[in-house]
């Protein structure tokens, strides 16, 4: 229990995440025709109903996801998803994700190069990748994955 004076507990991993990974599958499947029911979505989250209600709420107040309401604005259904909600659920890639990836390849390409030069070039290059640094990487690969590459003037 939280006092009155202190911050609130963290939900996001253990209740509105969860719930909005399940309302992305049901949302993105065409099982459901794009438009989950509540109803569907309880099981899918693996939660009880009375929290993902509230993890519903609070995904469609903070404009990720897109719901039909009855007369007494209760959730009825899910009707879409915001860009962001599909990266946060894994649908889109997100930079840091991207970079990960880079790296991981660059490695694997390296291990398994077929001559000793290609293994020391693929080397040198995942050893500037990762010089590079994280956070200028996923920058990099915002600019990739969004499509915007700046170009030498």
């Amino acid at each position: 229990m939280n006092s009155p004076d202190g911050p609130l507990d963290d939900v996001w991993f253990t209740r509105d995440l969860p719930v909005l990974r399940a309302i992305a599958r049901l949302v993105d499947g065409p099982e459901h025709g794009g438009a989950p029911y509540l109803g569907q979505v309880v099981p899918a989250s693996g939660l009880p109903k009375p929290i993902v209600v509230a993890a519903a709420r609070a995904l469609v107040s903070a404009g990720y996801v897109e719901a039909l309401t009855n007369y007494a604005g209760e959730i009825v259904r899910f009707t879409g998803i915001s860009a962001e909600a599909r990266r946060l659920a894994g649908l889109w890639p997100t930079p840091q994700g991207e970079w990960e990836r880079l790296l991981e390849q660059l490695g694997a390409r390296a291990a398994n190069a077929p001559t000793d030069v290609e293994r020391r070039r693929w080397g040198a290059m995942a050893d500037a990748a990762r010089a590079l640094g994280d956070d200028d990487g996923a920058l990099l690969m915002a600019a990739l994955v969004g499509g915007y590459v700046p170009r030498r003037r």
